[in-house]
């Protein structure tokens, strides 16, 4: 499951910084579909600045990260009431840098070997007041095509991204799921668990090479 969940997302996190550039008042879909030239042509003019300084890469990412996504509702949705209504303020914002910085190299070298294959949005559809969601088609280097779902919300009069849902799998569950299990292996120890989160999306990325070479045809 991570495996595809690797291969899918590999193109979001290029998107993410692009969507910074977005004009304030557009609507969730132009935001999407605005960057996708964008994101194409950045992925083929900066390959191999990237792949010479990988650390510069994840810096950049993890930089631009910010103005695009609700990091604070994605760190509170991860950890849940159960846990975040007893963190402090310095701990949310720790558990969103460590987050934030763990995902980019998570996913940042299969990035990197992504060959524009294409993206396409799908046709824009009614929004709601403060949350929709936009969907997208992302081929990937094996060919498959991987539907790709943001969920987005309106935070004073902007859109940002929520969450994300990539071939069925729901990515906020998925590190939900692995918060919970780390929080229990930790005997609830808040901080033990936020400061060792790159040790355990470390692992995830170990089970997703595995399952990659595994899956290699």
């Amino acid at each position: 499951m991570i495996s595809i969940l690797r291969r899918g997302l590999l193109v979001l996190l290029a998107a993410f910084p692009l969507l910074a550039l977005a004009a304030p008042g557009q609507s969730a879909h132009e935001v999407i579909q605005t960057t996708t030239t964008r994101l194409l042509s950045d992925l083929k003019s900066n390959k191999d600045q990237y792949k010479a300084d990988p650390q510069a890469f994840y810096d950049a990412l993890n930089s631009n990260l910010g103005p695009v996504v609700d990091a604070d509702g994605i760190s509170k949705s991860i950890m849940t009431v159960k846990y975040s209504r007893n963190a402090s303020p310095a701990q949310m914002q720790r558990f969103q840098e460590n987050f934030k910085r763990s995902l980019m190299q998570f996913y940042g070298n299969a990035l990197l070997e992504y060959n524009n294959q294409g993206i396409t949005v799908d046709p824009a559809k009614a929004e709601a007041d403060d949350r929709t969601s936009v969907n997208m088609k992302v081929t990937g280097n094996n060919g498959a095509v991987y539907p790709v779902q943001y969920t987005m919300v309106k935070l004073n009069g902007e859109w940002k991204v929520r969450n994300v849902i990539v071939n069925g799998i729901n990515i906020g569950k998925l590190f939900r799921d692995q918060f919970a299990d780390a929080m229990s292996r930790n005997g609830n120890n808040l901080d033990k668990t936020i400061d060792g989160w790159a040790g355990e999306v470390a692992k995830a990325k170990q089970t997703a090479d595995t399952s990659s070479e595994k899956t290699v045809k």
